[in-house]
């Protein structure tokens, strides 16, 4: 590069060179950011029904690649994919920090001064390499996690969810709470599934299933699941990405989109009695991708909804195509062949992700399929639903898009 380019686009160009030229990796080093620690976890039980103890995923050997690849957990699922700390009620979390090194721990007096010219030059490290070298730690941790998971599942290991005491617990309210971990090409992604109480339920209950932003989990993210599933008579499925809270693997972009599939699977099969229909999409910020991403190959969706959605990764951070090649989730073309009503919600404050995306992103949905946007003007991109009436307002709007699905179009 040159030094006329943005400070951002070289530093994206050395990574792409440090990473090998893998677009993934960057990709990965720049937009997941999973919370450490995770709020919540998922409580082991055997086959019986009795409570098993923490297993450290040190203890379990990352090097097993036979019993991870040929487990069936692993082979069931999966296609080629083409490619408190306050926390609000739509989780909103501050970034994620890069991993810290660990020295040697050697004793004598030569290896002392390697230690200190080898700490000295870890805290010299360059963004790029520290975002490459966390990227390592994360893609080490979700193997171990996966070869764990896949242990799990063939011994009948079934999951109860616990949520952080930094997390308020809502009220079940009649409500059915399930903690599963939905089998995938190498991972098995943590699902937490809210079913509306039985009594409520009608031929014409949606479920929807939401994708969140970078910096949260599904711990953070339950307690807006509660309050839907409450005040609109919804399931709601939640699950994490790939590399993040109880999910195995490591986070990517294709990763999403295999995780995303595999969990709409598992809710059309085991929540939304196969009706494509009856289920809709949630997709938040970053969420947005896998979300647009799977209207376009579910062609039966029954609604897509994108909040503070974005056109593509790469245009969050530079409106320059120069590194265009880098791109990830091109929503803003993927969204001109979804088949289902959209609705988009986009705060007018926005800074993270501006809302001329969300304008954008809008304009692009065919028109027939266009509902009425929310424009939400003092909220930027993760208060949305914060202060007095906004709640209410999301939930009265999500409510009427919600209804509008049934209305039988006129010709």
């Amino acid at each position: 590069m040159c030094c006329c380019c943005p400070p951002a686009i070289n530093a994206l160009f050395c990574l792409w060179v440090q990473s090998g030229f893998s677009k993934g990796s960057v990709a990965s080093a720049l937009t997941f950011f999973p919370p450490e620690p995770a709020f919540y976890k998922f409580q082991r039980k055997d086959k019986d029904g009795n409570l098993l103890p923490d297993e450290s995923e040190h203890s379990v050997d990352s090097d097993d690649d036979q019993s991870r690849e040929h487990s069936p957990e692993v082979m069931e699922r999966g296609d080629d994919d083409d490619s408190q700390q306050l926390i609000s009620p739509t989780g909103s979390l501050p970034p994620g920090q890069p991993l810290e090194k660990k020295s040697n721990g050697n004793d004598n007096t030569k290896n002392d001064k390697s230690n200190v010219t080898g700490k000295k030059q870890d805290t010299e490290r360059s963004p790029a390499q520290q975002l490459t070298d966390r990227s390592m730690e994360l893609r080490q941790r979700g193997k171990r996690r996966n070869v764990r998971d896949a242990l799990d599942a063939k011994n009948g290991v079934t999951y109860t969810l616990l949520l952080d005491p930094r997390i308020s617990v809502p009220p079940r309210n009649g409500g059915m709470v399930q903690a599963v971990k939905v089998p995938s090409k190498g991972s098995h992604v943590a699902t937490i599934i809210y079913r509306v109480p039985q009594e409520v339920v009608t031929p014409k209950t949606k479920t929807i299933i939401i994708s969140h932003g970078n910096a949260t989990d599904c711990g953070a993210m339950h307690v807006l699941q509660a309050i839907l599933v409450h005040s609109l008579s919804v399931n709601v499925v939640l699950y994490d990405y790939s590399g993040y809270g109880e999910s195995s693997g490591f986070p990517l972009e294709n990763a999403t989109y295999q995780d995303i599939s595999v969990v709409y699977e598992y809710t059309l099969k085991h929540v939304a009695n196969n009706d494509p229909t009856q289920i809709v999409l949630y997709g938040q910020s970053v969420g947005s991708g896998p979300s647009t991403y799977l209207c376009t190959k579910e062609q039966n969706v029954g609604g897509l909804i994108l909040h503070s959605p974005l056109m593509s990764g790469m245009r969050v951070l530079t409106p320059s195509r120069a590194l265009a090649c880098l791109d990830i989730y091109p929503n803003i073309n993927r969204i001109k062949k979804v088949n289902c009503p959209t609705m988009v919600i986009h705060g007018r404050l926005d800074e993270e992700v501006s809302v001329s995306h969300g304008v954008a992103m809008h304009n692009a949905v065919p028109e027939h399929l266009q509902r009425d946007p929310w424009w939400v003007p003092d909220r930027g991109h993760n208060d949305i639903t914060e202060g007095p009436g906004k709640m209410a307002e999301y939930i009265r709007r999500l409510r009427a898009f919600l209804t509008s699905l049934d209305e039988i179009p006129l010709e």
